[in-house]
């Protein structure tokens, strides 16, 4: 093919002190501009076409393709390629032209196929994280991995070529530089070891919703990475968490919550400790109107009419009072209230632990804490049912003669002046 230019030229009436130049010169012409026409028609033609038929495609697999430019990476292979076979043909096999042309058409070759293949595992990872089974494997530092070692073999092969060495030959002196590229890349090993640990204990996916205090981290996982785990907390900030930390520090995670369906209330109404007394008889004949307290009101009274008969036969007349009997307090029906009261609301789990228990009292009152489960998981619905829980609450308990302890306010002093 070089003879052919030279002769074409020579034809042309150019001197022959410039043929040689001038042929390789139109030689390399030749083979950018075959090169540039296979790249603009496989870019804008082909590529084009192909981007139609996945558009209209209802595979969504295929989207992957397009979304991370895989086609328009390997377009660019098909004028590399055309270097590397033409070069030979048009040009002296031994000119330096020649020889710089194939060494340059080979680098980007390389390099080209190591883009390509790193885009095929972005379009693998897409996939995958569509797919239902997604949730434990830790594709992200998998893949990672993956690129390092691509892209590290593809250095290794385009310095081979440029110093006209195997790769066999620089392999082996990695040997002596494996200390240092322990200390270099100690934070991706870590993340390996982690990332595996996490995966086969199944600690934390993607979509998780995790706290870390130490890292200041509260919200929802976006990403597990080679190195680093994303978080999106809350108020929409990000906060970026070694992998090897969820191995070293504790924290944690709500998915159980999101699988049981359930998500707990747990939450005290502190009583002031002077307004606990008996119930009278007429506040016992009243709250029997609450429908909720008839039946335990009704069981209670029956309990204590026993007592009081056993007590009569074992006391004498003058000696039975009410110190040596049984009675009703006003906060132990108003437990047994709220007991009866969370039973029957719809959007409390009664296969979950339900129950309504006194702590120990305080300089403030005596707690009495809720402890249940709502049936949502939902932040804002969650809030709404417990919000309604304890307005209620806080509404009724006059109607047992307690009152709710605060500290004393404004509206407070206004009062007794």
């Amino acid at each position: 093919m070089n003879e052919l230019i030279s002769t074409w030229l020579s034809e042309q009436g150019l001197s022959s002190e410039y043929l040689a130049s001038s042929a390789t010169a139109v030689g390399i012409g030749l083979i950018l501009l075959v090169s540039s026409l296979s790249y603009y028609i496989a870019k804008y033609q082909v590529l084009g076409l192909m981007n139609k038929i996945i558009i209209n495609s209802k595979n969504t697999w295929d989207d992957a393709l397009m979304e991370h430019g895989v086609l328009s990476r390997m377009a660019l292979l098909l004028p590399f390629l055309l270097m590397l076979f033409l070069t030979p043909l048009v040009l002296e096999n031994s000119s330096i032209a020649s020889i710089l042309l194939i060494l340059l058409s080979k680098v980007l070759l390389t390099f080209q196929i190591a883009r390509c293949i790193s885009a095929l595992l972005n379009v693998s990872r897409s996939i995958y994280q569509e797919s239902a089974k997604q949730r434990f494997l830790p594709l992200n530092a998998i893949i990672q991995i993956i690129k390092l070692a691509l892209y590290l073999v593809a250095s290794i092969i385009i310095v081979s070529l440029i110093i006209d060495r195997s790769p066999v030959y620089l392999l082996s002196g990695l040997g002596a530089l494996t200390a240092v590229l322990l200390l270099v890349f100690q934070d991706t090993i870590k993340g390996l070891v982690a990332s595996i640990q996490i995966s086969a204990n199944r600690m934390v996916v993607a979509g998780d919703w995790v706290e870390l205090p130490k890292y200041g981290a509260d919200g929802d996982v976006l990403e597990i990475g080679l190195s680093t785990v994303k978080i999106e907390n809350f108020d929409k900030t990000i906060t970026t968490v070694p992998t090897y930390a969820l191995i070293s520090d504790s924290f944690k995670n709500w998915r159980n919550m999101y699988h049981t369906g359930a998500r707990r209330i747990k939450r005290t109404v502190i009583i002031d400790l002077a307004s606990i007394d008996f119930c009278s008889a007429d506040k016992i004949n009243q709250l029997t109107n609450a429908y909720l307290l008839q039946g335990y009101l009704s069981e209670k009274k029956q309990e204590l009419a026993l007592s009081e008969q056993n007590n009569k036969s074992d006391l004498t007349a003058e000696s039975f009072t009410s110190l040596n009997s049984r009675q009703l307090t006003n906060i132990g029906t108003f437990r047994a209230y709220i007991t009866k009261y969370l039973q029957q609301n719809s959007h409390v789990r009664n296969d979950l632990t339900c129950m309504v228990r006194q702590l120990t009292a305080t300089q403030t009152g005596l707690p009495l804490e809720i402890y249940c489960f709502a049936d949502t998981t939902d932040w804002q619905t969650y809030e709404t049912i417990q919000a309604d829980i304890f307005d209620h609450l806080f509404a009724i308990a006059p109607q047992f003669d307690l009152r709710v302890f605060q500290h004393p306010s404004g509206h407070d002093w206004q009062k007794n002046l």
